[in-house]
């Protein structure tokens, strides 16, 4: 059977078992866990500091009642970058190239999002809808843009991650594959692809965590709008 370029986005599977819930328990497992010395050591050190200096950064803006969600959001950050990291990995597949699972992260907490706002301050939520100082006769048009762009939003979150994720991958099997068949054609063309292949793969890592750090502090401002 021909396989294509998009069958390394298929949800993996031993002996009929997906093995989807491995991938993604697989990053909690990575993490090394606190002890119960004085002192700890330097990887749990720089762990915690990462997520202290995180944590400080994300919710600084953000009023004290949204300082609840601190460690959901430092969760999923955490959670979304190893993933995307460990897809990097041959022979590995990554999770978050699944729309599926990235709108199961964006739509519930989006939603919590508008549902902490329309509980809290329900004039000021629906404020968002219609600009200050807006035309009378613009009125109708601009709420209905501002309710079609509030239930994009977690759509665009979901997307965003899944294509760049996807995008990335593909161009780098293209290369390798462009590499591997000019290597006994064209050498000097297969090293410069190959070059070429490990500057796309040190891109591929910086959008790794990019991406996954725009995930959640998109989630963070619209946490801020609504607390």
């Amino acid at each position: 059977m021909t396989l294509s370029f998009f069958d390394q986005f298929m949800s993996p599977t031993l002996f009929g078992i997906p093995l989807m819930a491995l991938a993604l328990s697989l990053p909690w497992i990575l993490y090394p866990k606190p002890t119960t010395r004085w002192l700890n050591s330097r990887l749990l050190t720089l762990q915690g500091w990462f997520i202290n200096r995180f944590t400080q950064q994300m919710f600084q803006p953000i009023s004290l009642g949204g300082h609840k969600w601190a460690t959901l959001l430092t969760s999923l950050m955490l959670f979304l970058i190893t993933l995307n990291m460990l897809g990097l990995l041959p022979y590995t597949f990554t999770p978050t190239t699944q729309l599926s699972l990235n709108m199961a992260f964006a739509v519930p907490l989006w939603l919590a999002t508008v549902i902490i706002g329309m509980r809290n301050q329900p004039t000021h939520a629906l404020g968002h809808l219609l600009p200050e100082g807006t035309p009378t006769p613009l009125i109708p048009v601009l709420i209905i843009i501002e309710t079609i762009s509030l239930f994009i939003r977690p759509l665009a979150l979901g997307v965003r991650l899944t294509a760049n994720l996807t995008a990335g991958h593909l161009l780098i099997q293209l290369i390798a594959t462009a590499a591997f068949v000019l290597l006994p054609l064209m050498p000097t063309v297969a090293i410069l692809t190959s070059i070429l292949l490990f500057l796309l793969t040190l891109l591929e890592v910086a959008v790794a965590m990019i991406q996954a750090y725009v995930f959640v502090l998109l989630l963070s401002l619209y946490l801020q709008e609504n607390v």
